[in-house]
């Protein structure tokens, strides 16, 4: 079999989280009854005229700031014309040859690589509406609520060559929108989505091949898991003597394959022209390096600050700087408490595996980051153990408290008593003679048998390192 190299650009569709739409006043709050968020100017009502949202053009600012983008102080709307039952207009309101931004780039890591990829262009312009398919009542629906919502569009340069560089791409992107706070992020709900080009060609060979567009892929998983199949699917064509034909094509992520859709169109077949209704976009240089001034720190930024600051692994520091709501909350702990790197252990270990348990955000945990920072020290300074600072933690995770006051209340203090500890190691040999035994004769193994004897006895509330040295001392 031949040595192919994919090709693999990618078309992101990020909603930008305003109050109303593109061109109107009517509100994008998801999840409201079908076609009641909407006026004259998003269903393409005769006469009606658009008026350009100045806060969506903010923030397509700010996106191209933040992926070193060159921004035009002058871009044009235009009419990309086709036809579909959601799109009320009859064409999209989107930027051809003049958009917002050009030629940026975001670096992204790959199995210890790094490499950058090409960002081409920035546009804006308004979402359809969504088509509702009744196979029970065998009819089509449309909602258009959706109709002018504000989007960006970023897309890349055919710089990825693997399903994991792309995906490593998207997450770059979502948490840069998410740190800007100009996008939700949310993939399932559609305001953050992206189609995949896809291309290979045998390794070495400069031209491009013939390139499949990949959509209906609404998880980051989805993305890796479609391009990756269409990479096969184009080598097994080529392969087999056959050609692999331009087309758009659907994931269908239960059978894991794509299938085609439809003919992949060309530029010309929207006959773009500028909207007649709509005045060029001209920005302020100054407006615009006030813009830049105010950016935030943004994740690589972050990243690179934890891990030096903080003293993290590459790995807890990526985890957490991933969410800036997360990297907030850590920040704040470590200010409670000056041990970044116990704080840290704990923010991967029991307070990610509690989000991923309940909903994924830092939004599900009721602890304040003191609260947080507080329970951490408990253990640290041998307040509590380990086991019971994460009962305790688990206990408050939801409505939060005071743990101090919690452990007092359950009776939770750690027994660091030493006389009480060795009562309770003397009844465990008492009452284990021939594993005392069988320690003395080298089965060191059952160390942890006799911890968990004493720890069962003291209500887990023993002092483990007390426990252990008092062992030792008697069991040799």
């Amino acid at each position: 079999m031949a040595d192919y190299e994919a090709v693999i650009g990618l078309e992101v569709h990020a909603q930008l989280k305003t109050k109303s739409k593109l061109f109107c006043s009517c509100s994008t709050e998801f999840g409201q009854e079908p076609n009641t968020n909407v006026c004259p100017v998003c269903t393409g009502q005769p006469g009606s005229l658009p008026v350009l949202n100045a806060r969506a053009v903010e923030y397509a600012v700010k996106m191209a700031l933040a992926i070193g983008c060159t921004v035009n102080e002058r871009s044009v709307f235009a009419r990309k014309n086709y036809f579909y039952p959601d799109l009320p207009m009859g064409y999209q309101i989107s930027q051809f040859d003049l958009p917002v931004a050009e030629h940026g780039r975001v670096d992204i890591e790959v199995d210890g690589e790094l490499k950058t990829i090409g960002v081409t262009r920035i546009h804006m312009e308004n979402d359809a509406g969504k088509s509702i398919h009744s196979h029970a009542e065998n009819a089509s629906f449309v909602d258009l609520n959706r109709a002018g919502t504000p989007l960006i569009e970023i897309v890349s340069d055919p710089d990825m060559r693997s399903p994991e560089e792309a995906v490593a791409y998207l997450k770059s992107l979502h948490s840069i929108l998410l740190y800007l706070g100009i996008c939700d992020g949310n993939m399932e709900e559609g305001s953050f989505r992206c189609d995949a080009n896809v291309s290979i060609r045998p390794r070495g060979q400069k031209e491009f091949g013939t390139r499949a567009e990949l959509k209906n892929m609404n998880s980051f998983r989805n993305v890796q898991r479609a391009i990756a199949y269409e990479i096969t699917r184009q080598e097994d064509l080529l392969e087999d003597g056959e050609e692999v034909v331009q087309e758009t094509r659907l994931f269908d992520a239960d059978r894991g394959v794509t299938q085609t859709m439809r003919g992949k169109e060309e530029a010309h077949d929207y006959r773009y022209f500028p909207d007649p209704d709509l005045v060029p976009l001209v920005l302020d240089h100054d407006w615009i390096e006030g813009l830049r001034a105010g950016l935030p720190e943004l994740p690589a930024a972050r990243l690179a600050r934890f891990m030096e600051q903080y003293d993290l692994p590459r790995s807890d520091a990526e985890a957490l700087t991933g969410d800036r709501a997360l990297a907030d909350y850590y920040e704040a702990a470590v200010v409670a408490y000056a041990e970044p790197r116990k704080v840290g252990n704990w923010m991967m270990t029991e307070m990610l595996r509690m989000l991923n348990e309940n909903g994924g955000t830092i939004a599900a945990c009721g602890m304040a980051p003191a609260q947080f920072a507080a329970l951490v020290r408990m253990v640290d300074e041998g307040a509590i153990n380990q086991k019971v600072g994460k009962q305790v933690f688990a206990d408050l995770f939801a409505e939060g408290g005071d743990p101090e006051a919690h452990v007092r209340e359950k009776g939770l203090v750690q027994i660091s008593d030493t006389s009480a500890l060795e009562a309770a190691v003397d009844e465990v040999i008492a009452a284990n003679p021939e594993e005392a035994e069988a320690f003395r004769g080298g089965k060191t193994k059952l160390m942890g048998f006799f911890v968990g004897q004493v720890m069962r006895r003291t209500k887990g509330q023993g002092n483990p390192k007390l426990i252990n040295e008092i062992l030792i001392s008697k069991l040799s």
